[in-house]
């Protein structure tokens, strides 16, 4: 399916994978929620196998699609994005976008790969873009999520970061 909306939205899917945190998603589907450990444990022995269905098959890939990890745990799951992932999303302040960021660099020089260059840093785009915004570039912050949250899906905050984006040049 992932190959597929490649294609479809003309090479701009990015797979976000995740350990998962949300019980009800798990109890839902008839998945067992185990452990943040195992749950990591399955991510980490996923995330092979999903890049290598995603090189291969019908319809051939557009491109190498990018995967995006989301986590900050600093042991296991900041080494899964180390070892596989092209964008790393990131929780939190900007102090600890910085600390984990060196942190994923460390570990990419442990599985040698250059995280610092290989992997981009995506956070939740927090407060004004006029308070936050350059302290976030400066932290190594290069995607933005908006969350918006229904039934009137305020668009207000993106376009708000959208303009201080386009007004950086």
């Amino acid at each position: 399916m992932a190959r597929t909306v490649d294609h479809i939205s003309g090479g701009r899917l990015i797979l976000g994978l995740g350990a998962g945190w949300f019980e009800k998603d798990y109890d839902q589907f008839g998945y067992e929620f185990g452990t943040a450990g195992s749950r990591i444990a399955s991510l980490a022995d996923a995330v092979p196998r999903i890049k290598a269905r995603l090189a291969t098959g019908n319809p051939a890939p557009t491109r190498e699609i990018p995967i995006l990890i989301g986590g900050g745990g600093v042991r296991k799951t900041l080494r899964i994005v180390a070892e596989h992932a092209d964008i790393w999303h990131a929780f939190g302040d900007v102090p600890t976008l910085t600390a984990k960021s060196a942190i994923l660099d460390e570990h990419g020089a442990a599985v040698g790969r250059d995280t610092a260059n290989l992997v981009e840093r995506s956070v939740q785009a927090q407060g004004s873009p006029e308070e936050t915004g350059e302290a976030l570039v400066a932290a190594g912050a290069t995607l933005f999520t908006v969350g918006v949250t229904g039934p009137d899906y305020d668009l207000s905050t993106a376009e708000r970061w959208i303009a201080w984006r386009d007004s950086r040049g």
